[in-house]
């Protein structure tokens, strides 16, 4: 079984659950610039940021056969924060690198002023530099949060083909289904979603433009759950090439598009490097 999680924040992981990962089947990750759970206070902490996600990060991953690509934005959390808005100038020299995906996390958090200006302007970078938009919808009032991202993404031009609205639940998944745009689903331990009620989604909603994540960051989170997903549609009695359309071929789909997404030479049986000195840090 091959598995791509499309969305994942392993900056915040360790090396060890890369070998989970790898062990699990995962093959392939995107990690999308996310708020780090303390304010940042100034554009150059984003800068050391993104670099580490378009460059250290890369390289981590590939020492357990995990190909590593990267979407690039200023958060919602953080839309708001005068320190960080000038982060918006820094983002088109970000969007040219050859990692860099999409334009993600994007969208809101709070649903503010502040937060519309951020959102319309980075959709205006994706369509600028012919990207896909990686849409973040609100923890809180997430119907009306969705609506509201599906009217800001209808007014841009971008076509909803180039759009992925993550975090969805049963709740909202027909409102994306409607607009053409993507739909993403985050697996969490505790809240979000959960293996079984995704599965009642595919079988309700069917396969097409349907993207499962992991969403794993510093908080409550399991990189692992996309296996799980995967194990509980097998159960459910999907195919295995259903399995491999929603795990893989989905995210290959959408991020394609980018004309970015490299997945050369990715090992079948991922290589172990526990004693490297570089992973633990040493000379």
């Amino acid at each position: 079984m091959r598995i791509f999680d499309p969305h994942i924040h392993m900056s915040s992981r360790t090396t060890d659950d890369y070998r989970r990962m790898a062990a699990a089947g995962v093959r392939a990750v995107v990690e999308p610039a996310f708020w780090q759970g303390q304010p940042r206070t100034n554009p150059g902490s984003f800068t050391d940021y993104f670099d580490a996600l378009i460059g250290w990060e890369p390289f981590r991953a590939s020492q357990y056969g995990i190909r590593h690509h990267a979407t690039i934005a200023l958060n919602p959390k953080e839309a708001g924060d005068p320190r960080c808005r000038p982060v918006l100038g820094l983002l088109p020299r970000y969007l040219a690198k050859d990692g860099v995906v999409a334009v993600g996390e994007i969208g809101y958090d709070s649903m503010t002023a502040d937060e519309d200006t951020a959102f319309a302007a980075q959709l205006a970078l994706a369509v600028e530099h012919r990207l896909p938009a990686l849409v973040h919808t609100p923890h809180r009032d997430k119907a009306r949060g969705t609506r509201r991202s599906l009217d800001v993404v209808a007014e841009s031009g971008i076509p909803p083909g180039m759009v992925l609205i993550d975090h969805l639940n049963e709740l909202t998944v027909g409102l994306v289904r409607e607009s053409g745009c993507w739909a993403g689903f985050s697996i969490y331990p505790e809240t979000k979603m959960s293996p079984p009620r995704m599965v009642a989604i595919l079988r309700e909603h069917g396969l097409d433009r349907m993207l499962v994540n992991s969403a794993a960051d510093w908080g409550v989170s399991d990189p692992l759950l996309t296996r799980v997903t995967a194990d509980a549609m097998l159960d459910a009695g999907f195919s295995p090439d259903d399995v491999d359309r929603v795990m893989w071929r989905n995210p290959v789909e959408f991020y394609g598009q980018s004309g970015r997404l490299d997945l050369s030479e990715i090992a079948e049986v991922s290589p172990t490097f526990a004693g490297s000195s570089i992973l633990r840090g040493g000379s």
